[in-house]
């Protein structure tokens, strides 16, 4: 499977694209500087224990408490608890791994008062980020992933993922790392790490060793709440979670970010180093690699399948639905079971699609056209589990019921994908009222006079629909060119596929957009 990356790096968030056949599957948006990322750690301080909910509120520095379920805890938080406590004393002498004397296991039938109470600072890691109205959802069950292993502190249990089908392979890697795995450290072999050797293995855990031991020595007299280790940015996370031989490029808009992400690849997998690409050209990245017309697309209520078929997909607060209609696709040769058969099966694929690209996360019932044959509701059942299997999210899928329905559960760990996509009317932009298109380019002249003479911008780029982009710039002397010898400022002019007809802006040097 061919797959690419596309990052469009800006100066406030990222945006990153995963292509696969071509295909937009994942789009992911990262705020710079966003705190409360899946895997970052916290020392936190325990504000209410709740018995009634079995769970705690800590707060970790959001405006909201996070989330801490009696089950999130880890049967090793005692251990977890005493280490703190030495940590945060600067007791350095004594928080060797190999010479802490862990705590007995928690019972997984007990209270939460037994192990928490107020004001009682803990380390904690977040699991869900904040959503909505929600603040964060978070474990005390602490762990550091790195390229090929898991490692869970307090813990001398050995796993393997079960993307690893060989029991050989398995058996192996279990061996290896039993050979290398320090004491009171735990370790969940990853799928990447399969035909890997020793060395490979023995430094990735040596890098997540160490980066404990830091974790440890910044504890050392802090006080929560406070951010004891950021989780690497998501583009990063991305790369040391899927990249494999079937990625041929990555490209990237920003050169800071271009350096940052070689540098990770060499450690990583300096082998694949060349597929790392610097975008430099004028339009921008997404409109360039065709990604900006598969976003307008594949977001909205209605979502196209190329045969004719169709997707119709609503959210309430409890759940997503999702409804498949045949549209115009009925081929007469063919029975109606055999057609209803058809485009479920195509409907499948582009179900999975949707919520990897949409990050859908809850519950989800998807309304598929209805079928008489058992055998072909295993066939659906069996093609949406296939599809669903190159999902990294947790899912649960329940085959076809009576009804057509099929019933999947996929966690949420982040707030839901959305595009606006729905584009103002280019005759009225929105209002219901026209606005002549003859006074558009006075209107846009009004405000670039403004910027120039009173706000005094030193760079300005203007950026509009390609129609307005010929008309600016094409000819001679353009209305651009007259600008300059009126302004004695050159304005650069861009194209952009993705704005309506009438639509316009302004972007300065830092090309943050100027809002007028």
């Amino acid at each position: 499977m061919n797959k690419e990356l596309i990052i469009d790096s800006g100066t406030t968030e990222v945006v990153m694209a995963l292509i696969e056949e071509k295909q937009l599957v994942e789009l992911h948006r990262d705020r710079k500087n966003n705190n409360y990322s899946v895997g970052d750690i916290y020392l936190g301080k325990t504000k209410k224990v709740i018995s009634g909910l079995n769970a705690a509120f800590v707060d970790v520095g959001y405006e909201k408490d996070a989330f801490l379920h009696y089950l999130d805890l880890g049967s090793q938080v005692n251990s977890l608890n005493k280490y703190v406590k030495l940590a945060m004393s600067g007791k350095t002498n004594l928080l060797a791994m190999d010479r802490f004397h862990p705590e007995k296991e928690i019972e997984k039938t007990g209270k939460i008062s037994d192990v928490l109470s107020a004001n009682q600072p803990i380390l904690v890691q977040i699991a869900k980020e904040p959503i909505s109205t929600k603040g964060p959802r978070i474990t005390s069950e602490i762990s550091l992933a790195g390229r090929y292993l898991v490692v869970v502190p307090f813990s001398d249990r050995i796993s393997v993922s079960q993307k690893i089908q060989s029991t050989e392979e398995k058996s192996r890697l279990k061996r290896l790392v039993q050979s290398i795995k320090p004491k009171n450290f735990g370790v969940i072999i990853r799928t990447v790490a399969e035909g890997k050797m020793v060395a490979d293995l023995d430094a990735d855990l040596n890098s997540l060793v160490s980066k404990w031991y830091g974790i440890a020595e910044k504890l050392a007299h802090a006080r929560p709440p406070k951010i004891i280790l950021g989780e690497i940015n998501r583009s990063s996370a991305m790369l040391r979670d899927l990249l494999n031989e079937s990625f041929n490029n990555i490209h990237v808009n920003d050169p800071i970010m271009y350096e940052e992400l070689r540098d990770y690849i060499k450690t990583i997998a300096p082998e694949k180093i060349d597929i790392l690409k610097l975008y430099k050209g004028k339009a921008s990245i997404f409109d360039h690699f065709g990604v900006e017309r598969q976003i307008k697309g594949s977001f909205g209520k209605v979502v196209s399948i190329k045969s004719g078929a169709y997707l119709v997909i609503e959210h309430t607060e409890a759940l997503h639905v999702i409804d498949v209609n045949s549209g115009q696709r009925m081929k007469s040769d063919n029975s109606q079971e055999d057609n209803a058969l058809e485009v479920n099966l195509e409907a499948a694929s582009e179900v999975a699609r949707q919520l990897r690209l949409r990050d859908m996360g809850g519950i989800i019932v998807v309304d598929f056209i209805d079928m008489q044959q058992s055998a072909n509701r295993r066939k659906l059942y069996e093609k949406m589990k296939d599809e669903m299997s190159k999902d990294r999210a947790k899912h649960n899928i329940l085959p076809p019921s009576k009804f057509g329905l099929v019933q999947i559960t996929r966690q949420r760990v982040r707030t839901e994908t959305s595009v606006e996509i729905l584009e103002k009317c280019p005759a009225c932009g929105g209002t219901g009222k026209i606005k002549p298109s003859i006074i558009l380019i006075d209107e846009i002249e009004s405000n670039l006079r403004y910027l120039i003479r009173e706000q005094n911008e030193p760079s300005l780029t203007l950026r509009v629909h390609p129609f307005m982009h010929a008309y600016l710039t094409k000819g001679f002397p353009s209305v651009r060119l007259k600008w300059f010898f009126r302004y004695k400022k050159w304005i650069k002019v861009y194209p952009s596929t993705s704005f309506h007809f009438l639509e316009y802006r302004f972007f300065n040097k830092l090309d943050d957009e100027i809002k007028l």
